[in-house]
């Protein structure tokens, strides 16, 4: 499949492997939030950080709890050739566009009330942003957004139009994250990550709850990879009630961040990312979404701008479905042949379409093939 395979026990947490992973939270904060994870020995915490692998039941908690904000989005069925039954798990139909209303909701719904006071900031390409705008006004918080200079207008008018204030910092992942960490210092803000938090990730697996309640007999998912919380939710959420169900990861080959970390066995930094799908271009996975990924995801691919520019394109001139390049990346997977068919009649492939905030001024340039990659 041109990507890295790992073998795996699919759905099964042994309390004995720990997971370092930082989290700034203070003490009574990881205790309140162990609560949520797996029980007894499987939440442990191993001096400043958070050892553990986020449940099903934390998943099912989540789902609770974004109820009447998140959309639990339909599956609708492509026509892909040769590749048999393919269902398209439209998150582009969210609030906000984009899959990201999931986390950003179950994390700042469960905010103490002087955390809400004081407000949240988060660092984002766009659609995290907008989708920490938004539930943030619903709940009734003030938000700060930290974007790259480059970001997409519609994502930057979004994020602005649901209440936010908007700043701006550089075009990497690290660079407007070292700006919202400032930010959230200098004004007692609370950090809404973008992908590597246990909140997060439970709201993300979601998706992959509904995907199983809706289509039990899914042979594969392709779900797109930026900083790894969707996978790793995704993932976490099918492989522990259907461990034979195929679970596979795409990202653009200008910026294989989770594909480079579980060759190295660890997440590493690239020095240098690019492509056109720039909600998929963080120069770093999640180290929490990296261990999910590792541990529940058989897969992860890489595709080219080509093929994610082929695949927007094809979504909205056959599937009628207006989906952004970070989006498409899913079936890009597909029909470059990245991913290989799944053999067999009784067979049902989801591709994730994660995001549709795409500008009609991108979408007549891709129609041109006259664009551009995002650079960061």
């Amino acid at each position: 499949m041109g990507g890295i395979r790992r073998p795996t026990t699919p759905g099964v947490y042994r309390p004995h492997h720990v997971l370092t992973v930082c989290d700034e939270r203070s003490r009574g904060e990881r205790s309140r939030a162990a609560s949520h994870y797996l029980p007894g020995s499987a939440a442990i915490l191993l001096r400043s950080t958070m050892s553990v692998f986020v449940s099903l039941q934390a998943i099912e908690e989540a789902a609770d709890r974004i109820g009447g904000v998140a959309r639990k989005t339909p599956l609708v069925p492509l026509v892909l050739e040769g590749h048999g039954r393919v269902l398209a798990k439209c998150e582009n139909l969210q609030p906000g566009g984009a899959f990201k209303i999931r986390g950003a909701h179950n994390f700042i719904t469960q905010l103490s009330d002087a955390e809400r006071y004081r407000g949240v900031i988060t660092y984002s390409s766009g659609n995290h942003g907008q989708a920490v705008a938004l539930s943030a006004g619903v709940v009734g918080v003030k938000a700060v957004v930290v974007m790259p200079t480059n970001a997409p207008g519609i994502k930057v008018d979004g994020a602005r139009a649901l209440g936010a204030e908007v700043l701006f910092e550089g075009v990497t992942s690290a660079s407007r994250k070292a700006r919202a960490e400032l930010v959230a210092a200098e004004r007692g803000l609370r950090m809404v990550p973008p992908f590597d938090d246990p909140w997060i990730i439970s709201g993300q697996g979601t998706v992959g709850l509904e995907i199983l309640r809706e289509c039990p007999e899914v042979s594969r998912v392709l779900v797109p990879v930026g900083g790894g919380g969707l996978l790793a939710g995704t993932a976490t959420a099918i492989k522990l009630q259907r461990p034979d169900a195929e679970v596979i990861g795409v990202e653009p080959v200008g910026a294989a961040k989770m594909r480079d970390s579980l060759a190295a066995g660890r997440p590493v930094t690239l020095d240098h990312v690019a492509s056109i799908a720039d909600g998929l271009i963080p120069v770093r996975p999640g180290d929490l979404a990296f261990e999910h990924v590792r541990r529940f995801a058989d897969d992860v691919v890489t595709v080219d701008d080509d093929a994610i520019k082929t695949a927007v394109l094809q979504l909205f001139r056959r599937g009628k479905l207006v989906v952004e390049p970070s989006g498409a990346a899913s079936v890009a997977a597909l029909i470059s042949g990245t991913v290989e068919p799944v053999v067999g009649n009784d067979t049902t492939t989801v591709v994730v379409l994660s995001g549709g905030n795409i500008g009609l001024d991108l979408l007549a340039r891709l129609a041109g093939r006259a664009d551009r990659p995002v650079v960061g």
